[in-house]
Protein backbone atom coordinates (compact mmCIF):
# COMPACT_ATOMS: atom_id res chain seq x y z
CA UNK A 1 0.00 0.00 0.00
CA UNK A 2 1.48 3.25 -1.22
CA UNK A 3 1.99 6.17 1.58
CA UNK A 4 -0.16 8.85 1.76
CA UNK A 5 3.24 10.96 0.96
CA UNK A 6 3.42 8.61 -2.52
CA UNK A 7 0.15 9.31 -3.61
CA UNK A 8 -0.11 12.69 -2.78
CA UNK A 9 3.67 13.07 -4.76
CA UNK A 10 2.16 11.41 -8.11
CA UNK A 11 -1.14 13.48 -8.19
CA UNK A 12 1.34 16.88 -7.85
CA UNK A 13 3.47 15.41 -10.36
CA UNK A 14 1.06 15.29 -13.12
CA UNK A 15 -0.18 18.66 -12.27
CA UNK A 16 3.01 20.10 -12.53
CA UNK A 17 3.74 18.18 -15.78
CA UNK A 18 0.60 19.63 -17.18
CA UNK A 19 0.84 23.40 -15.99
CA UNK A 20 4.59 23.40 -17.27
CA UNK A 21 4.92 21.11 -20.50
CA UNK A 22 8.29 22.41 -20.98
CA UNK A 23 9.38 20.68 -17.93
CA UNK A 24 11.15 16.97 -17.66
CA UNK A 25 9.84 14.82 -14.81
CA UNK A 26 13.54 15.24 -13.59
CA UNK A 27 13.01 18.66 -13.09
CA UNK A 28 10.07 19.03 -10.86
CA UNK A 29 10.93 19.71 -7.55
CA UNK A 30 8.53 17.58 -5.87
CA UNK A 31 8.16 18.16 -2.37
CA UNK A 32 5.19 17.14 -0.09
CA UNK A 33 5.41 17.02 3.95
CA UNK A 34 3.35 16.28 6.71
CA UNK A 35 2.12 19.62 8.12
CA UNK A 36 3.42 20.80 10.86
CA UNK A 37 0.32 22.04 12.31
CA UNK A 38 -3.79 21.29 12.35
CA UNK A 39 -4.42 24.66 10.90
CA UNK A 40 -2.18 24.02 7.74
CA UNK A 41 -4.12 20.82 6.54
CA UNK A 42 -2.85 17.09 6.62
CA UNK A 43 0.02 18.09 4.22
CA UNK A 44 1.67 20.43 2.44
CA UNK A 45 3.18 21.01 -1.20
CA UNK A 46 5.91 23.23 -0.63
CA UNK A 47 7.29 23.26 -4.71
CA UNK A 48 5.97 26.09 -5.96
CA UNK A 49 8.73 28.72 -4.79
CA UNK A 50 11.74 26.43 -6.51
CA UNK A 51 9.62 26.01 -9.72
CA UNK A 52 9.21 30.29 -9.23
CA UNK A 53 12.98 30.28 -9.55
CA UNK A 54 12.97 27.83 -11.68
CA UNK A 55 10.34 29.52 -14.07
CA UNK A 56 11.14 32.97 -12.56
CA UNK A 57 7.11 33.44 -12.26
CA UNK A 58 5.72 34.33 -8.97
CA UNK A 59 5.17 31.33 -6.53
CA UNK A 60 1.39 32.34 -5.65
CA UNK A 61 0.81 32.32 -8.96
CA UNK A 62 2.41 28.88 -9.44
CA UNK A 63 0.55 27.61 -6.56
CA UNK A 64 -2.60 28.90 -7.71
CA UNK A 65 -2.23 26.85 -11.15
CA UNK A 66 -1.66 23.93 -9.52
CA UNK A 67 -4.53 23.87 -7.52
CA UNK A 68 -6.32 24.61 -10.70
CA UNK A 69 -5.07 21.46 -13.03
CA UNK A 70 -4.73 18.95 -9.54
CA UNK A 71 -6.91 16.32 -9.31
CA UNK A 72 -8.69 15.28 -6.43
CA UNK A 73 -9.39 12.02 -6.98
CA UNK A 74 -6.87 8.83 -6.51
CA UNK A 75 -5.55 7.41 -9.84
CA UNK A 76 -9.32 4.89 -9.34
CA UNK A 77 -11.35 7.93 -9.57
CA UNK A 78 -12.58 7.66 -5.96
CA UNK A 79 -12.45 11.39 -3.60
CA UNK A 80 -9.07 11.36 -2.27
CA UNK A 81 -8.39 15.39 -1.54
CA UNK A 82 -11.32 17.47 0.26
CA UNK A 83 -9.39 20.93 -0.08
CA UNK A 84 -6.00 22.82 -1.60
CA UNK A 85 -5.23 26.25 0.24
CA UNK A 86 -3.10 28.56 -0.63
CA UNK A 87 -1.09 29.74 2.23
CA UNK A 88 1.81 32.38 2.50
CA UNK A 89 4.37 32.85 -0.41
CA UNK A 90 2.88 29.64 -2.49
CA UNK A 91 2.30 26.84 0.00
CA UNK A 92 -0.16 24.24 -0.79
CA UNK A 93 -1.85 23.11 2.38
CA UNK A 94 -3.89 19.73 1.73
CA UNK A 95 -6.69 18.28 3.29
CA UNK A 96 -7.72 14.66 3.01
CA UNK A 97 -11.13 13.48 2.46
CA UNK A 98 -12.43 11.33 5.74
CA UNK A 99 -13.58 8.79 3.22
CA UNK A 100 -9.70 8.64 1.66
CA UNK A 101 -8.45 8.25 5.21
CA UNK A 102 -11.04 6.19 6.53
CA UNK A 103 -10.48 3.29 3.39
CA UNK A 104 -6.92 3.92 4.15
CA UNK A 105 -6.73 2.85 7.80
CA UNK A 106 -9.56 0.32 7.32
CA UNK A 107 -7.03 -1.56 5.06
CA UNK A 108 -4.04 -1.07 7.68
CA UNK A 109 -6.52 -3.51 9.32
CA UNK A 110 -7.52 -5.93 6.33
CA UNK A 111 -4.26 -6.31 4.89
CA UNK A 112 -1.02 -8.10 6.18
CA UNK A 113 1.52 -6.54 7.88
CA UNK A 114 -0.32 -3.08 8.48
CA UNK A 115 -0.61 -2.49 4.69
CA UNK A 116 3.45 -2.10 4.46
CA UNK A 117 4.41 -3.70 1.08
CA UNK A 118 7.63 -6.05 1.74
CA UNK A 119 10.59 -5.45 -0.85
CA UNK A 120 10.46 -7.80 -3.93
CA UNK A 121 14.31 -7.78 -3.37
CA UNK A 122 15.13 -7.54 0.19
CA UNK A 123 18.05 -5.83 0.79
CA UNK A 124 21.29 -7.55 3.07
CA UNK A 125 21.53 -5.26 5.80
CA UNK A 126 24.82 -5.76 8.26
CA UNK A 127 24.08 -4.16 11.56
CA UNK A 128 27.87 -3.81 13.89
CA UNK A 129 26.34 -3.07 17.56
CA UNK A 130 27.00 -3.37 20.83
CA UNK A 131 30.33 -4.65 20.74
CA UNK A 132 32.12 -4.94 24.47
CA UNK A 133 35.53 -5.88 24.98
CA UNK A 134 35.82 -9.87 26.42
CA UNK A 135 37.64 -9.89 30.09
CA UNK A 136 35.89 -6.30 30.66
CA UNK A 137 32.31 -5.65 32.18
CA UNK A 138 29.47 -4.23 30.00
CA UNK A 139 29.20 -0.72 31.10
CA UNK A 140 26.31 1.88 30.74
CA UNK A 141 28.42 3.47 27.59
CA UNK A 142 27.48 0.08 25.95
CA UNK A 143 24.14 0.52 26.64
CA UNK A 144 23.07 3.23 23.61
CA UNK A 145 24.67 0.68 21.17
CA UNK A 146 23.27 -2.13 22.62
CA UNK A 147 19.66 -0.73 22.21
CA UNK A 148 19.88 1.64 19.21
CA UNK A 149 21.63 -0.81 17.17
CA UNK A 150 18.53 -3.59 17.83
CA UNK A 151 16.17 -1.30 16.88
CA UNK A 152 17.46 -0.63 13.78
CA UNK A 153 17.77 -4.54 13.31
CA UNK A 154 14.41 -4.51 14.49
CA UNK A 155 12.98 -1.86 11.87
CA UNK A 156 14.98 -3.64 8.84
CA UNK A 157 13.55 -7.24 9.78
CA UNK A 158 10.10 -6.08 10.10
CA UNK A 159 10.29 -3.89 6.40
CA UNK A 160 10.90 -7.18 5.01
CA UNK A 161 15.00 -7.03 4.80
CA UNK A 162 17.48 -9.51 5.17
CA UNK A 163 19.48 -8.33 8.96
CA UNK A 164 23.13 -9.68 9.97
CA UNK A 165 23.07 -8.53 13.62
CA UNK A 166 26.71 -8.57 14.07
CA UNK A 167 28.42 -8.41 17.54
CA UNK A 168 32.53 -7.24 16.80
CA UNK A 169 33.82 -8.07 20.08
CA UNK A 170 37.23 -7.05 21.03
CA UNK A 171 38.73 -10.58 21.76
CA UNK A 172 42.08 -10.18 20.39
CA UNK A 173 45.31 -8.81 20.90
CA UNK A 174 48.01 -7.43 23.01
CA UNK A 175 45.26 -7.03 26.22
CA UNK A 176 44.90 -11.05 25.90
CA UNK A 177 48.85 -11.44 26.09
CA UNK A 178 49.04 -9.86 29.29
CA UNK A 179 45.79 -11.96 31.00
CA UNK A 180 47.16 -14.93 30.10
CA UNK A 181 50.49 -14.56 31.01
CA UNK A 182 48.94 -12.70 34.64
CA UNK A 183 46.83 -16.21 34.94
CA UNK A 184 49.38 -18.37 34.14
CA UNK A 185 51.24 -17.20 36.92
CA UNK A 186 48.31 -16.71 39.28
CA UNK A 187 45.78 -18.63 38.33
CA UNK A 188 46.95 -21.64 36.39
CA UNK A 189 43.86 -23.36 37.86
CA UNK A 190 41.54 -21.77 35.94
CA UNK A 191 43.53 -22.11 32.44
CA UNK A 192 43.68 -26.00 33.13
CA UNK A 193 39.90 -25.88 33.31
CA UNK A 194 40.04 -27.50 37.17
CA UNK A 195 38.35 -24.26 39.11
CA UNK A 196 35.42 -22.11 37.33
CA UNK A 197 35.39 -18.46 38.29
CA UNK A 198 33.73 -15.51 36.71
CA UNK A 199 33.95 -12.41 35.17
CA UNK A 200 34.60 -9.62 38.15
CA UNK A 201 37.40 -11.87 38.79
CA UNK A 202 38.95 -11.19 35.62
CA UNK A 203 38.17 -7.82 35.22
CA UNK A 204 40.82 -7.59 38.34
CA UNK A 205 42.71 -10.04 37.19
CA UNK A 206 43.31 -7.75 33.50
CA UNK A 207 43.49 -4.53 35.72
CA UNK A 208 46.29 -6.23 37.90
CA UNK A 209 48.02 -7.38 34.75
CA UNK A 210 48.05 -4.48 32.95
CA UNK A 211 49.81 -2.39 36.09
CA UNK A 212 52.25 -5.35 36.28
CA UNK A 213 53.32 -5.21 32.26
CA UNK A 214 53.71 -1.18 32.41
CA UNK A 215 56.32 -1.73 35.78
CA UNK A 216 58.08 -4.92 35.02
CA UNK A 217 59.92 -5.50 31.70
CA UNK A 218 60.13 -9.41 32.53
CA UNK A 219 56.38 -9.73 32.38
CA UNK A 220 56.33 -7.53 29.49
CA UNK A 221 58.42 -9.90 27.38
CA UNK A 222 56.06 -12.97 28.70
CA UNK A 223 53.06 -10.91 27.90
CA UNK A 224 54.43 -10.02 24.39
CA UNK A 225 55.26 -13.56 23.99
CA UNK A 226 51.64 -14.98 24.95
CA UNK A 227 50.35 -12.75 21.85
CA UNK A 228 52.64 -14.52 19.19
CA UNK A 229 52.21 -17.69 20.88
CA UNK A 230 48.06 -16.81 20.58
CA UNK A 231 48.69 -15.68 16.76
CA UNK A 232 50.48 -18.65 16.12
CA UNK A 233 47.92 -20.81 17.31
CA UNK A 234 49.72 -22.47 20.70
CA UNK A 235 46.77 -24.86 22.21
CA UNK A 236 47.70 -23.97 25.74
CA UNK A 237 47.50 -20.39 24.45
CA UNK A 238 44.29 -20.82 22.66
CA UNK A 239 42.58 -23.23 25.79
CA UNK A 240 43.31 -20.46 27.78
CA UNK A 241 41.71 -17.57 24.94
CA UNK A 242 38.54 -19.37 25.04
CA UNK A 243 37.94 -19.95 28.68
CA UNK A 244 38.86 -15.85 29.02
CA UNK A 245 36.06 -15.67 26.42
CA UNK A 246 33.86 -18.27 27.93
CA UNK A 247 33.58 -16.26 31.26
CA UNK A 248 32.86 -13.06 29.43
CA UNK A 249 30.43 -14.31 27.21
CA UNK A 250 28.36 -15.58 29.88
CA UNK A 251 28.13 -12.45 31.38
CA UNK A 252 27.51 -10.48 28.36
CA UNK A 253 24.35 -13.19 27.67
CA UNK A 254 23.03 -12.38 30.90
CA UNK A 255 22.51 -8.61 30.08
CA UNK A 256 21.35 -9.38 26.34
CA UNK A 257 18.47 -12.02 27.87
CA UNK A 258 17.45 -9.16 30.21
CA UNK A 259 17.73 -6.41 27.25
CA UNK A 260 15.49 -9.21 24.35
CA UNK A 261 18.95 -8.59 22.28
CA UNK A 262 19.74 -11.39 19.79
CA UNK A 263 23.28 -11.08 18.11
CA UNK A 264 25.97 -13.09 16.77
CA UNK A 265 29.60 -12.87 18.06
CA UNK A 266 31.87 -12.19 15.48
CA UNK A 267 34.91 -10.45 17.56
CA UNK A 268 38.14 -9.19 16.10
CA UNK A 269 39.33 -13.14 16.12
CA UNK A 270 36.78 -13.84 13.23
CA UNK A 271 38.81 -11.64 11.20
CA UNK A 272 42.18 -12.34 11.90
CA UNK A 273 43.09 -15.15 9.56
CA UNK A 274 41.74 -11.92 6.65
CA UNK A 275 44.65 -9.75 7.84
CA UNK A 276 47.49 -10.54 6.09
CA UNK A 277 45.42 -10.81 2.66
CA UNK A 278 43.93 -7.60 3.05
CA UNK A 279 47.30 -5.76 3.81
CA UNK A 280 48.96 -7.59 0.80
CA UNK A 281 45.88 -6.74 -1.37
CA UNK A 282 46.21 -3.28 -0.30
CA UNK A 283 49.73 -2.99 -0.79
CA UNK A 284 48.69 -4.56 -4.62
CA UNK A 285 46.40 -1.12 -5.40
CA UNK A 286 48.97 1.22 -4.58
CA UNK A 287 47.53 2.50 -1.36
CA UNK A 288 50.28 1.63 1.10
CA UNK A 289 52.72 3.94 2.57
CA UNK A 290 55.41 2.96 4.51
CA UNK A 291 55.15 5.92 7.78
CA UNK A 292 58.12 5.11 10.33
CA UNK A 293 58.12 2.01 9.15
CA UNK A 294 54.67 1.32 9.52
CA UNK A 295 52.11 0.26 6.23
CA UNK A 296 49.70 3.37 6.08
CA UNK A 297 47.25 4.54 4.01
CA UNK A 298 46.79 8.27 3.95
CA UNK A 299 43.63 9.82 2.30
CA UNK A 300 42.61 12.97 1.31
CA UNK A 301 41.60 15.57 3.69
CA UNK A 302 41.94 14.12 7.08
CA UNK A 303 44.91 15.82 9.42
CA UNK A 304 45.76 15.45 12.65
CA UNK A 305 45.43 18.25 15.69
CA UNK A 306 48.68 19.69 13.97
CA UNK A 307 47.74 19.86 10.74
CA UNK A 308 49.39 16.51 9.37
CA UNK A 309 48.07 13.83 7.28
CA UNK A 310 46.24 11.21 9.71
CA UNK A 311 47.44 7.85 8.47
CA UNK A 312 44.92 4.67 8.44
CA UNK A 313 47.44 2.40 9.91
CA UNK A 314 46.91 -0.91 8.54
CA UNK A 315 50.49 -2.43 10.01
CA UNK A 316 52.22 -1.14 12.85
CA UNK A 317 56.39 -0.99 12.43
CA UNK A 318 56.82 -3.97 14.62
CA UNK A 319 54.31 -6.15 11.48
CA UNK A 320 51.88 -6.57 14.40
CA UNK A 321 47.95 -5.35 13.91
CA UNK A 322 45.61 -3.16 14.80
CA UNK A 323 41.90 -2.01 15.13
CA UNK A 324 42.22 -0.01 11.53
CA UNK A 325 43.26 -3.52 9.99
CA UNK A 326 40.65 -5.20 11.60
CA UNK A 327 38.15 -2.71 10.31
CA UNK A 328 39.38 -2.86 6.56
CA UNK A 329 38.97 -6.35 6.55
CA UNK A 330 35.52 -6.74 8.40
CA UNK A 331 34.25 -4.20 5.58
CA UNK A 332 35.74 -6.05 2.72
CA UNK A 333 34.33 -9.27 4.08
CA UNK A 334 30.99 -7.96 4.36
CA UNK A 335 30.78 -6.66 1.14
CA UNK A 336 32.52 -9.70 -0.43
CA UNK A 337 31.19 -12.22 0.94
CA UNK A 338 28.30 -11.83 2.74
CA UNK A 339 27.45 -9.83 -0.44
CA UNK A 340 25.24 -6.51 1.98
CA UNK A 341 23.73 -3.72 0.45
CA UNK A 342 23.82 -2.07 3.66
CA UNK A 343 26.18 -1.46 6.30
CA UNK A 344 25.69 0.15 9.44
CA UNK A 345 27.63 0.56 12.24
CA UNK A 346 26.68 2.06 15.87
CA UNK A 347 29.52 3.36 18.15
CA UNK A 348 30.19 6.47 19.66
CA UNK A 349 30.56 9.42 18.26
CA UNK A 350 34.10 9.39 19.06
CA UNK A 351 34.85 6.86 16.12
CA UNK A 352 33.35 9.23 13.63
CA UNK A 353 36.64 10.33 11.90
CA UNK A 354 38.00 6.25 12.19
CA UNK A 355 34.63 5.12 9.91
CA UNK A 356 34.84 7.82 7.45
CA UNK A 357 38.30 6.78 6.57
CA UNK A 358 37.38 3.06 6.50
CA UNK A 359 34.90 4.24 4.03
CA UNK A 360 36.78 6.46 1.91
CA UNK A 361 39.90 3.58 2.04
CA UNK A 362 37.34 0.67 1.24
CA UNK A 363 35.72 2.60 -1.84
CA UNK A 364 39.63 3.68 -2.87
CA UNK A 365 40.22 -0.41 -2.77
CA UNK A 366 37.51 -1.09 -4.65
CA UNK A 367 35.48 -2.98 -1.92
CA UNK A 368 32.90 -0.39 -1.68
CA UNK A 369 30.91 1.05 -4.10
CA UNK A 370 28.65 3.96 -2.66
CA UNK A 371 26.18 4.27 -6.18
CA UNK A 372 25.08 0.39 -5.26
CA UNK A 373 25.73 0.17 -1.18
CA UNK A 374 24.97 2.80 1.53
CA UNK A 375 27.34 3.19 4.42
CA UNK A 376 26.43 4.33 7.53
CA UNK A 377 28.10 5.32 10.93
CA UNK A 378 25.65 5.58 13.28
CA UNK A 379 27.13 7.89 16.82
CA UNK A 380 25.63 8.48 19.87
CA UNK A 381 26.07 10.92 22.34
CA UNK A 382 27.15 10.47 26.06
CA UNK A 383 25.01 9.29 29.10
CA UNK A 384 25.18 11.68 31.89
CA UNK A 385 24.48 11.50 35.94
CA UNK A 386 22.58 14.26 37.79
CA UNK A 387 25.79 16.42 37.43
CA UNK A 388 25.83 16.72 34.13
CA UNK A 389 29.30 14.29 34.19
CA UNK A 390 29.58 10.76 32.74
CA UNK A 391 27.32 8.36 34.55
CA UNK A 392 29.13 6.40 37.01
CA UNK A 393 28.58 5.09 40.42
CA UNK A 394 28.83 7.15 43.81
CA UNK A 395 32.10 5.70 44.35
CA UNK A 396 33.23 6.95 41.11
CA UNK A 397 33.05 4.06 39.14
CA UNK A 398 31.72 3.35 35.91
CA UNK A 399 28.34 2.10 36.19
CA UNK A 400 27.73 -1.91 35.24
CA UNK A 401 25.24 -2.60 32.91
CA UNK A 402 24.22 -5.03 34.64
CA UNK A 403 23.86 -2.87 38.18
CA UNK A 404 22.10 -0.31 36.35
CA UNK A 405 19.21 -2.41 34.74
CA UNK A 406 18.67 -4.52 37.92
CA UNK A 407 17.91 -1.11 39.80
CA UNK A 408 15.77 -0.19 36.90
CA UNK A 409 13.72 -3.14 37.23
CA UNK A 410 14.10 -2.84 41.83
CA UNK A 411 12.67 0.72 41.03
CA UNK A 412 9.78 -0.45 38.62
CA UNK A 413 8.67 -2.86 41.04
CA UNK A 414 8.94 -0.20 44.19
CA UNK A 415 6.65 2.31 42.44
CA UNK A 416 4.04 -0.70 41.24
CA UNK A 417 3.94 -1.40 44.97
CA UNK A 418 2.83 1.75 45.64
CA UNK A 419 0.73 2.50 43.00
CA UNK A 420 -1.42 -1.17 42.79
CA UNK A 421 -0.40 -2.61 46.23
CA UNK A 422 -3.61 -4.80 45.38
CA UNK A 423 -1.38 -6.77 42.71
CA UNK A 424 -0.15 -9.97 43.24
CA UNK A 425 3.40 -10.33 43.70
CA UNK A 426 3.98 -13.00 41.13
CA UNK A 427 2.03 -10.41 38.46
CA UNK A 428 3.81 -7.04 39.81
CA UNK A 429 7.52 -8.55 39.52
CA UNK A 430 6.65 -9.36 35.72
CA UNK A 431 5.37 -6.18 35.50
CA UNK A 432 8.47 -4.28 36.91
CA UNK A 433 10.76 -6.10 34.95
CA UNK A 434 8.71 -5.13 31.69
CA UNK A 435 8.62 -1.30 32.88
CA UNK A 436 12.22 -1.31 34.10
CA UNK A 437 13.51 -2.87 30.67
CA UNK A 438 10.89 -0.40 28.54
CA UNK A 439 11.89 2.78 30.77
CA UNK A 440 15.91 2.43 30.13
CA UNK A 441 15.68 1.49 26.65
CA UNK A 442 12.26 4.64 26.06
CA UNK A 443 14.63 7.31 27.70
CA UNK A 444 17.53 6.45 25.17
CA UNK A 445 15.92 5.97 22.44
CA UNK A 446 13.51 8.31 22.67
CA UNK A 447 16.70 10.83 22.97
CA UNK A 448 18.03 12.41 19.77
CA UNK A 449 20.85 9.74 18.74
CA UNK A 450 23.69 12.45 18.77
CA UNK A 451 23.16 14.31 22.04
CA UNK A 452 23.97 13.75 25.43
CA UNK A 453 21.06 12.95 27.82
CA UNK A 454 21.33 12.15 31.33
CA UNK A 455 20.23 9.43 33.17
CA UNK A 456 17.24 9.63 35.67
CA UNK A 457 15.54 6.68 37.20
CA UNK A 458 12.83 8.72 38.64
CA UNK A 459 12.41 10.71 35.24
CA UNK A 460 12.32 7.61 32.96
CA UNK A 461 9.57 5.28 35.53
CA UNK A 462 7.00 8.46 35.21
CA UNK A 463 3.59 7.41 33.66
CA UNK A 464 3.16 11.01 32.49
CA UNK A 465 4.65 12.67 29.45
CA UNK A 466 6.98 11.23 27.51
CA UNK A 467 8.13 7.47 28.73
CA UNK A 468 7.92 4.36 28.36
CA UNK A 469 5.12 3.56 30.92
CA UNK A 470 2.42 6.50 29.22
CA UNK A 471 2.97 4.19 25.78
CA UNK A 472 2.39 0.88 27.80
CA UNK A 473 -0.45 2.72 29.89
CA UNK A 474 -1.93 3.77 26.37
CA UNK A 475 -2.12 0.18 24.90
CA UNK A 476 -3.35 -1.37 27.75
CA UNK A 477 -6.00 1.40 27.61
CA UNK A 478 -7.22 0.16 23.71
CA UNK A 479 -7.04 -3.17 25.54
CA UNK A 480 -9.79 -2.31 27.93
CA UNK A 481 -11.56 -1.21 25.46
CA UNK A 482 -11.85 -4.29 23.99
CA UNK A 483 -11.98 -6.79 26.85
CA UNK A 484 -14.74 -4.16 28.53
CA UNK A 485 -17.11 -4.93 25.00
CA UNK A 486 -16.19 -8.58 24.77
CA UNK A 487 -16.06 -7.59 21.07
CA UNK A 488 -14.76 -10.37 18.19
CA UNK A 489 -12.64 -8.17 16.32
CA UNK A 490 -12.72 -10.83 13.41
CA UNK A 491 -16.11 -10.76 13.51
CA UNK A 492 -16.85 -7.37 13.88
CA UNK A 493 -15.11 -6.88 10.69
CA UNK A 494 -17.21 -8.90 8.43
CA UNK A 495 -20.03 -6.76 8.41
CA UNK A 496 -18.42 -3.15 9.27
CA UNK A 497 -15.69 -0.78 8.44
CA UNK A 498 -13.84 2.05 9.99
CA UNK A 499 -16.09 5.23 9.38
CA UNK A 500 -13.86 8.62 10.57
CA UNK A 501 -16.05 11.90 11.15
CA UNK A 502 -15.42 13.25 14.38
CA UNK A 503 -12.34 15.50 14.48
CA UNK A 504 -10.90 13.01 16.83
CA UNK A 505 -11.14 9.98 14.80
CA UNK A 506 -10.09 12.40 11.86
CA UNK A 507 -7.30 13.06 13.63
CA UNK A 508 -6.26 9.36 14.83
CA UNK A 509 -6.74 8.57 11.76
CA UNK A 510 -4.55 10.20 9.62
CA UNK A 511 -1.52 9.84 12.27
CA UNK A 512 -2.21 5.63 11.80
CA UNK A 513 -2.26 6.41 8.16
CA UNK A 514 1.15 8.10 8.58
CA UNK A 515 2.82 4.86 10.75
CA UNK A 516 4.52 4.01 7.39
CA UNK A 517 5.99 7.07 6.64
CA UNK A 518 7.34 7.55 10.46
CA UNK A 519 8.91 3.99 9.47
CA UNK A 520 10.42 5.35 6.12
CA UNK A 521 11.79 8.43 8.35
CA UNK A 522 13.58 6.40 11.05
CA UNK A 523 14.98 3.77 7.93
CA UNK A 524 16.66 6.92 6.09
CA UNK A 525 17.74 8.77 9.16
CA UNK A 526 18.41 6.23 11.61
CA UNK A 527 17.37 8.40 14.27
CA UNK A 528 15.17 5.86 16.73
CA UNK A 529 13.22 9.48 18.00
CA UNK A 530 11.55 9.82 14.85
CA UNK A 531 9.68 6.44 16.33
CA UNK A 532 9.32 7.18 19.46
CA UNK A 533 7.93 10.50 18.64
CA UNK A 534 5.35 9.03 16.23
CA UNK A 535 4.26 6.75 19.04
CA UNK A 536 3.90 9.49 21.89
CA UNK A 537 1.82 11.63 19.73
CA UNK A 538 -0.26 8.55 18.74
CA UNK A 539 -0.82 7.59 22.15
CA UNK A 540 -2.14 11.43 22.92
CA UNK A 541 -4.41 11.11 19.98
CA UNK A 542 -6.13 8.00 21.00
CA UNK A 543 -6.66 9.49 24.71
CA UNK A 544 -8.14 12.70 22.62
CA UNK A 545 -10.35 10.19 20.91
CA UNK A 546 -10.91 8.32 23.82
CA UNK A 547 -12.14 11.52 25.83
CA UNK A 548 -14.03 12.45 22.90
CA UNK A 549 -15.87 9.49 21.48
CA UNK A 550 -17.69 7.35 23.31
CA UNK A 551 -17.16 3.69 22.51
CA UNK A 552 -18.71 1.18 24.43
CA UNK A 553 -22.54 1.38 23.63
CA UNK A 554 -22.64 3.97 21.05
CA UNK A 555 -24.35 3.74 17.69
CA UNK A 556 -20.93 3.91 16.36
CA UNK A 557 -19.06 0.82 18.48
CA UNK A 558 -18.47 -1.40 15.83
CA UNK A 559 -16.23 1.14 13.34
CA UNK A 560 -14.71 2.66 16.44
CA UNK A 561 -13.98 -0.78 17.71
CA UNK A 562 -11.84 -1.47 14.36
CA UNK A 563 -10.29 1.99 14.99
CA UNK A 564 -8.89 0.75 18.01
CA UNK A 565 -7.71 -2.29 16.81
CA UNK A 566 -5.50 -0.55 13.96
CA UNK A 567 -4.53 1.57 16.76
CA UNK A 568 -3.31 -1.22 19.27
CA UNK A 569 -1.90 -3.11 16.39
CA UNK A 570 0.44 -0.11 15.47
CA UNK A 571 1.19 0.83 18.96
CA UNK A 572 2.11 -2.67 19.58
CA UNK A 573 4.13 -3.27 16.45
CA UNK A 574 5.74 0.58 16.90
CA UNK A 575 6.74 -0.77 20.54
CA UNK A 576 8.65 -4.21 19.16
CA UNK A 577 10.70 -2.51 17.25
CA UNK A 578 12.06 -0.02 20.03
CA UNK A 579 12.44 -3.44 21.91
CA UNK A 580 9.30 -2.79 24.44
CA UNK A 581 6.93 -5.04 25.86
CA UNK A 582 3.58 -4.38 25.41
CA UNK A 583 1.91 -5.67 28.67
CA UNK A 584 -1.95 -6.13 28.55
CA UNK A 585 -2.67 -5.31 31.96
CA UNK A 586 -1.18 -2.19 34.65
Amino acid sequence: MNTIIHTLSQTFLQAMLTAFPQLSEAQIPLEIAQSTQDKFGHYQCNSAMKLAKLLNQNPREIADALISLTDKNDSLGNPLILDLKVAGPGFINITLCPSFLSKYVDQMLSLPHLGIDLPSRPQRIVIDFSSPNTAKEMHVGHLRSTIIGDCLARLFEFLGHDVLRLNHIGDWGTAFGMLIAYMKLQAPQVLSGEVSTDLTHLVAWYKMSKHQFDLDPEFKKMSQAQVVALQNGDPSSLQAWNIICDISRKAYQEIYDLLGIKIIERGESYYNPMLADTVKDLESKGLVTISNGAKCIFLENFKNREGDPLPLMIQKSDGGYNYDTTDMAAIRQRLGLEQADRLIYVTDAGQSIHFQMIFQAAEKAGYLDVKKVRVDHVPFGLVLGNDGKKFRTRSGDTEKLIDLILNAIGEADQILQERSSEMSTSERKELAHALGINAIKYADLSCHRTSDYMFSYERMLRFEGNTAAFLMYAYVRVIGIKRKTKANIDAVRINHHIHLSHPSEISLGLHLAQFQEALDQLANELLPNRLTDYLYILAEKFNAFFRDCRVEGAPEQDARLLLCEVTARVLRQGMDILGLVAVNKM
